[in-house]
């Protein structure tokens, strides 16, 4: 965003959690985590553990006792840095801490990781995290190689205790693991097969997340749109989003990562019917080529996951839309990046992300030729993020002199600055001139307030709060 509306930002945040004050056992630790929301959340259960063992969380692993790195092996730099990590506890260095390894890379890597950093005790991938006290008690009496690392689908979704980071939004994972073998990723692998939580189960979590006071849950899986109601009740994916938008005391329900495959009009009806579901569709299309869509085996083609767009824009009640894009497949050749390009002006997305294709290990496209060059790779992405800077500066230009309610959840270092998304999960920062950053009662975080954009940039717009 251009520096002229670029506003500095101190995200407040506090823990909640699903109990009251804890016994502490005079011990710390510690938790990093790379990668998405589904991991941030996996960081919240290990925290709810860990709390619930009679330790306390600190904010600098040079303060832990106990140093977890919850990790993410989408692409190979992650597992990289890592290892980086890692070095910073070498023998003699930390020689009473314990270091363990969480998550994709932990699954992925396995006994591996103790050969490279043998001053590693724990090796747990999410599948596990269930069995992480019973993990942890192995390790608190010395046992120095301790690993959880199956995939039983019979795994509960469930963990005693929660630790919630964020004050405003809960995640909750709906369903975990990936059916879909997509080419380039490791997901299958190191979380297994889609498995859903019941419905029942999801809607007593979050009606005791309203108790807890959070009136905006976000619902996490690889594939969240894949879910299927495991019970006889037997919900799809949109009547849960409707049920859980009907809790009493629910304001707002998001969800995320949706895979074009199971976008159904249902979930786009959703969305219309129910103001209280975000008006938000996060929906990787990862190539604007269909030769280059099936040797990701994708399982659509562009024209079909054009369609899903159409739906989306026809809608009555204005969704964006945001995706994920792969520039430098194995193959793609510079007609194919064009289509890519082409796709972005046809689609019109609100936000995205894009990243280079590395080549993660344990998938299939680690056996393809990596042909297109690293500088080529740099070329492609520069030029597809500045085409679509360019949409999402024009696509938030047209909202300046519109009115959108805006959850807060941030406060600059000046005085009357806040900052909150919109339903359709823009960032808004504005000034409030009735509200101050200090004095009693004065603070707007965590409040539903009216904000009309005077501004934009391509990341983000500004505004003033309507009173």
């Amino acid at each position: 965003m251009g520096s002229s509306i670029d506003i500095r930002l101190e995200m407040l945040t506090g823990p909640r959690a699903a109990g009251g004050v804890l016994p502490s056992n005079g011990k710390a630790f510690f938790i990093e985590t790379f990668g998405c929301q589904m991991n941030v959340h996996d960081s919240e259960k290990v925290a709810g553990v860990m709390l619930a063992r009679g330790y306390q969380q600190v904010d600098q692993p040079h303060d832990a006792d106990v140093v977890f790195f919850n990790t993410c092996s989408i692409r190979e730099k992650a597992a990289q840095k890592v290892f980086s990590r890692l070095g910073l506890f070498r023998p003699g260095e930390s020689p009473t801490k314990i270091i363990g390894v969480l998550g994709c890379v932990a699954q992925q890597e396995g006994e591996e990781i103790f050969e490279r950093a043998p001053w590693v005790s724990l090796v747990c991938g999410s599948a596990s995290y269930r069995k992480l006290p019973d993990l942890l008690a192995q390790v608190e009496v010395g046992n120095r190689r301790v690993m959880g690392l199956d995939l039983d689908v019979d795994e509960t979704f469930e963990t005693e205790l929660t630790r919630r980071d964020n004050p405003f939004r809960a995640y909750l994972t709906i369903i975990e693991g990936c059916d879909k073998a997509c080419t380039y990723c490791v997901v299958p692998f190191t979380r297994g097969p889609e498995r859903s939580r019941t419905s029942a189960s999801i809607l007593q979590e979050v009606r005791q997340l309203v108790d807890f006071g959070y009136s905006e849950i976000q619902l996490l899986g690889q594939t969240v749109n894949s879910y299927r109601d495991p019970s006889p009740r037997g919900m799809s994916f949109a009547e849960l989003l409707v049920a859980v938008a009907q809790v009493p005391g629910i304001r707002r329900v998001r969800f995320t990562t949706s895979h074009p495959r199971d976008f159904h009009p249902e979930i786009v009806q959703a969305i219309e019917a129910v103001p209280e579901i975000c008006n938000h569709v996060h929906l990787p299309v990862q190539s604007g080529s269909t030769r280059v869509l099936a040797a990701m085996q994708r399982t659509y083609t562009r024209e079909q996951y054009l369609e899903k767009i159409a739906l989306i824009r026809a809608a009555r009640r204005p969704i964006s839309i945001t995706s994920d894009i792969i520039v430098g497949f194995p193959g793609e050749t510079d007609a194919e990046f064009e289509e890519t390009l082409s796709l972005l002006d046809v689609a019109q997305y609100d936000g995205g992300f894009s990243f280079k294709f590395s080549l993660p290990i344990y998938t299939p496209a680690r056996q393809m030729e990596d042909s297109v060059s690293e500088e080529e790779k740099g070329r492609r992405l520069a030029v597809l993020q500045e085409k679509q800077r360019s949409i999402q500066l024009a696509r938030n230009e047209a909202l300046v002199g519109q009115t959108f309610e805006v959850l807060v959840d941030g406060r600059s270092s000046r005085v009357e600055q806040w900052a909150g998304r919109t339903s359709c999960n823009r960032v808004l920062n504005f000034t409030s001139p009735s509200a101050s950053s200090s004095g009693a009662g004065a603070s707007l975080l965590g409040q539903y307030v009216q904000v009309k954009v005077s501004r934009a940039g391509p990341n983000s717009l500004v505004g003033e709060r309507v009173t």
